[in-house]
């Protein structure tokens, strides 16, 4: 344990940061003393993933005056991970990630307290999303990104003249690294762009034809694509494959094995079968360094005002020399995920039936045969028939009822829309506000 000389002194720079006016401070930064003390009492952040770079965000931000951290992360540790995944030993192999990485922190940084949650993102309900000041990602997946995107907009609030609630804003801190690359960057939502708004920055995903994979295979990819995409379900047949089962990885391992040996093929190794499957993509630890330094540094801005943020994209590429280059994306204004949407206002004794029926009355959305979602629950669905038939029972229900009775919230619309005659697909979001409810309003028009 560090003694009282030894902990002023490792809070030494950070308190001249928060004690001291400047010139780039926050509008509402206001110097103080106890401001350090603040930011560890009061402020909460939620670290998504426990791999490469939430290790290094968990211990940054340990370091950086926050003392109430969460960490949330499905995986186990694996040998692979530990040449680049500190916090991890030989002996944690087989362990929970979350587990392991909040004990090592708490047990080097004192007076932290980092609660771990051994579970997938979509386990935790949308009301422990919403206890954060700050989420910061340390995500290899889109996919994970997308979803922890839509619960940090869900909260999101716009008052009568489309501009965001202030107080409804959850702040992102994101990043990301390939090799020698990576980015950082800041999402606000309703301010920035969100994760949504800008997803076409991310290239496609690299996919085999399924012929080439057949009868033509020509690289290690290849072989072990053969074995993930089709030898599986010959052998398997109607069971599902997990790729965070180890015995199912081995066994595409040794099939894949075999593929290269049968057309002469080197390559093939456990790691690079694990990261053809899973879509790993290869991580350097002074990268993932880089990357958390920078993320971290910008959750320390957003939670004290020290400084104004990130605008609002940073990529670094230090495969030659070193480059760094700070890019300010523009939110996309219709983003169904971050953007205002309709507004409309119901009574709370309002049916899910009659919602439909206001739907294709409407003047701004004029939408038919309409699916409702609401939080990534299906409330209705127009097909196929057996999700018709599991949400019928939800027609007669108040929507008040079916969204939680919440004073505001969002759903999505999918249907159809008629425009100049024309009857094409749509996709919309609507703001719903209940009358005469406490956080709700009177007098908006629909």
């Amino acid at each position: 344990m560090m003694g009282d000389a030894a902990m002023e002194e490792r809070w030494r720079d950070l308190e001249k940061l928060l004690s001291r006016p400047g010139n780039i401070v926050s509008p509402n930064f206001e110097p103080s003393d106890q401001l350090r003390e603040e930011l560890g009492e009061y402020v909460r952040v939620l670290v998504v993933g426990a791999g490469g770079l939430g290790c290094e965000l968990l211990k940054d931000l340990a370091l950086s005056g926050f003392k109430n951290l969460d960490v949330i992360d499905m995986d186990t540790i694996e040998v692979s991970n530990l040449n680049r995944q500190f916090l991890f030993r030989i002996h944690d192999v087989g362990k929970s990630k979350a587990e392991v990485a909040a004990k090592r922190v708490m047990e080097r940084v004192s007076g932290v307290n980092i609660v771990p949650h051994f579970c997938r993102i979509e386990d935790k309900d949308f009301e422990f999303y919403r206890d954060f000041n700050i989420i910061a990602l340390g995500l290899d997946s889109i996919e994970a990104r997308s979803y922890i995107n839509s619960v940090a907009c869900s909260f999101l609030e716009y008052d009568d003249d489309d501009n965001p609630c202030e107080e409804t804003i959850k702040p992102m801190v994101d990043g990301g690294t390939e090799g020698f690359k990576g980015h950082a960057r800041v999402i606000m939502p309703g301010v920035t762009p969100c994760f949504e708004c800008t997803i076409w920055l991310f290239p496609p995903q690299v996919k085999f034809p399924l012929c080439t994979l057949a009868e033509t295979p020509r690289t290690a990819a290849h072989c072990i694509e053969y074995a993930h995409l089709i030898k599986w379900d010959e052998v398997h047949r109607g069971k599902t494959f997990d790729a965070d089962n180890p015995e199912h990885m081995q066994w595409i391992y040794s099939e894949a094995l075999k593929r290269a040996e049968l057309f002469g093929i080197a390559g093939v190794t456990y790691s690079l079968t694990q990261g053809v499957v899973k879509n790993i993509i290869p991580a350097i630890a002074s990268t993932n360094a880089i990357i958390s330094a920078t993320c971290a540094l910008e959750a320390f801005k957003i939670a004290t005002g020290c400084s104004k943020t990130l605008s609002n994209y940073l990529t670094y590429n230090g495969l030659e020399g070193l480059h760094t280059k700070v890019t300010e994306f523009v939110k996309d204004p219709g983003c169904l995920i971050c953007g205002p949407g309709t507004l409309i206002e119901l009574e709370t004794s309002v049916t899910l039936s009659e919602l439909i029926d206001m739907l294709g009355e409407h003047p701004k959305l004029k939408i038919s045969r309409p699916s409702i979602t609401h939080q990534g629950k299906n409330l209705y669905m127009q097909a196929p028939p057996i999700l018709v038939e599991l949400t019928r029972a939800n027609l007669p229900l108040p929507v008040f009822e079916l969204v939680d009775r919440a004073p505001r919230s969002v759903v999505h619309v999918t249907g159809y829309a008629e425009n100049d005659g024309k009857r094409s697909s749509c996709v919309r979001k609507l703001r719903v506000v209940f009358n005469g409810v406490d956080g709700g309003t009177r007098g908006v028009p629909s």
